[in-house]
């Protein structure tokens, strides 16, 4: 279809969670450490007046083995109901993107301490966005039933001290 595009990460996930779950982010705290050898201080300029980020980034812990462009119950839930991989926002993705809305912290330098992001620790971040709200969806937002059910943890707080460094 077209030319396979190359990227190079601006920042990698340093700390936080180091395995991939699908529940239990709320709170998870860690660092978006910018790439020093190919940004300055300046990068960031600015960056500190806005409350949260939309990091793009790379599953790098995803086994690439494991893609499924058809329909699939998520979660592999039998109560839901099958859908195709542009229905869902799971790992498994024929680029291994993922997005994610984060609240910004501070900033020391390079490093965007950062909560709520859903990327472990050594995640190679792909862009990093200051979230504007004028940029957020317009209009009713409608989902179907499934994805609240399927969701209702995902930023709840960690169960235990393990998930939470």
């Amino acid at each position: 279809m077209t030319d396979p595009i190359v990227m190079t990460p601006v920042a990698h996930v340093v700390g936080g969670r180091t395995e991939p779950t699908d529940d239990y982010w709320g709170g998870t705290r860690s660092i978006i450490r910018i790439d020093p050898d190919a940004y300055t201080k300046e990068s960031v300029e600015g960056l500190e007046e806005f409350s949260h980020l939309e990091i793009a980034f790379f599953f790098h812990l995803t086994d690439q083995s494991d893609l499924h462009v058809g329909a699939r119950r998520p979660r592999n839930n039998p109560d839901w109901p099958e859908v195709g991989i542009f229905g869902h926002r799971n790992m498994r993705r024929q680029n291994w993107l993922g997005v994610s809305r984060c609240r910004l912290v501070s900033i020391d330098g390079l490093d965007l301490h950062v909560e709520d992001l859903d990327a472990v620790d050594g995640t190679p971040v792909l862009d990093i966005k200051p979230w504007f709200a004028e940029m957020g969806p317009r209009g009713d937002l409608h989902q179907p039933a499934w994805v609240s059910e399927m969701l209702a943890d995902y930023f709840a707080p960690a169960l235990t001290e393990q998930l939470r460094s």
